[in-house]
């Protein structure tokens, strides 16, 4: 096991819990499929689940203890930590966990971008000290007290992701985790069925300075048309300083020039009088942006921007969001790029982008709905032909309801197969494809389309997937 994140004295000073005896845990988990042997499990409660059902499963997979609120349901499981609410005692520790820690946190929030932002900007600071940061997309009221309550004493950078889909949400969770540096990596129209205008989204999306630290950087997006009033947030938040990336002539990141490869960019940007030149392991004009938004991060963090500029070539995209896979069937070859984790018109657009400019034999979208939109669905679905219409998209197949209304507004030649849902999808995509072909897959979550990723990897991933 590794060294103690937490041990019995130190969690039930922090939960003002009770133990039934002395233990240390090397990690905190919600999940008994997950849990990692030695770490804290903590038994949670839903609407659809009770975690005090899964204890068993929890000891079995090498839980040092769990921290309960129903002692009735966990009586004969020791060692426990007995608290009054399992989730108030989640925030507990995730709180405790901030105040002991030397690190320097940065979160991340944004319309779109920010897991990428976020999981790029850690592994270029892990290069440089002890940093952790919060996985996958727990990013919610759950997931950010668990990646607090995951933060090594010793870290010297803590990055989190800060999600939000209504206004209010942002509060509480800035105000937990404390950033000394809150990046804001744009504002689109996302998750309009429950906004009912961008400002209003600008406006939730400033909430991220409400815990920002006194003289903590604020990283905003200059190109974006709601900079101003982000700025104006931050700086009546207690930020010291606004420091802005993107191509307006005031960014003090500033891109001059990049030149997009298959697989790569090449990026010049001034910085404060010096020119950053370097290659960044993604392709795609929101990458380029991106690269900004972390470098500025860096900077106000302390690291070394230019270490970090150097090694951005070794960047890969995380799983469900670019990552590609060339795939052998013995009979064809084709080049796969999974986006199935997330959409929205914003993302969409960038992504059927950067699949028109690859070399191939055809270029397919693969497309599922996009979620959240409310009134403006159809037609923000349907406005996609646009993009597809002005590149180099060979054929489209759609899954679900909402992207009918895409597959009706292209022309005939580029209608591949309009299906009700992405399993219904899958067979017929992977009989229609050939040699040479490169085919994206995205949609919302909800959507399922992480569904024919797997059928199309199924069919035999060469060793040079990347």
């Amino acid at each position: 096991m590794s060294a103690a994140l937490w041990t019995s004295d130190a969690a039930a000073e922090a939960t003002g819990g009770t133990n039934s005896g002395d233990w240390s845990a090397s990690g905190v988990s919600i999940d008994s499929r997950t849990l990692a042997p030695g770490d804290l499990f903590i038994a949670l409660k839903g609407p659809n689940f009770d975690g005090h059902d899964f204890l068993n499963a929890a000891y079995a997979a090498g839980a040092a203890a769990a921290m309960v609120d129903d002692s009735a349901a966990a009586a004969g499981y020791r060692p426990l930590l007995h608290v009054g609410d399992a989730m108030t005692g989640l925030n507990d520790l995730g709180q405790t966990a901030r105040d002991r820690t030397g690190a320097t946190v940065i979160a991340v929030t944004g319309s779109v971008g920010k897991t990428g932002v976020k999981e790029a900007l850690a592994a270029l600071l892990a290069a440089q000290a002890k940093t952790g940061h919060s996985a996958g997309s727990f990013n919610n009221h759950i997931g950010v007290p668990l990646s607090l309550a995951r933060l090594a004493p010793d870290a010297g950078f803590w990055v989190l992701e800060l999600g939000m889909n209504h206004a209010g949400e942002l509060t509480p969770l800035t105000q937990l985790a404390r950033p000394d540096v809150a990046i804001v990596t744009n504002v689109e129209k996302v998750h309009t069925a429950y906004f009912a205008s961008v400002e209003d989204i600008a406006e939730a999306k400033a909430e991220i300075f409400a815990g920002l630290k006194p003289g903590g950087a604020a990283i905003l997006n200059r190109d974006n048309p709601h900079f101003e009033l982000l700025a104006k947030r931050a700086l009546e938040a207690g930020a010291g300083s606004v420091v802005a990336f993107g191509q307006n002539a005031n960014a003090d990141f500033r891109l001059e020039k990049f030149d997009l490869g298959p697989d790569h960019s090449d990026v010049t940007a001034a910085y404060r009088g010096r020119t950053l030149e370097y290659r960044l392991g993604l392709t795609g004009r929101h990458w380029v942006q991106n690269s900004l938004a972390i470098l500025a991060a860096m900077d106000a963090a302390g690291a070394d921007i230019f270490e970090g500029a150097a090694a951005m070539a070794g960047l890969q995209p995380a799983a469900g969001r670019g990552r590609r896979h060339s795939i052998d069937t013995g009979a064809i070859q084709f080049l796969l790029i999974d986006e199935s984790y997330n959409a929205s018109p914003v993302s969409m657009a960038a992504s059927l982008a950067v699949l028109a400019a690859l070399p191939g034999a055809r270029r397919i979208a693969v497309l599922g709905d996009m979620l959240e939109l409310g009134p403006e669905s159809e037609s923000a679905h349907r406005g996609l032909a646009t993009a597809i219409a002005g590149g180099r998209v060979d054929l489209v197949y759609t899954a679900g309801e909402m992207m009918a209304a895409l597959f009706d507004a292209l022309p005939a030649k580029v209608q591949g197969g309009r299906y009700q849902n992405a399993d219904d999808l899958a067979a017929p995509l992977a009989a229609a494809l050939r040699k040479g072909d490169v085919v994206l897959v995205k949609g919302s979550a909800g959507s399922r389309m992480g569904a024919i990723v797997a059928a199309l990897k199924s069919n035999g991933e060469a060793p040079n997937a990347v």
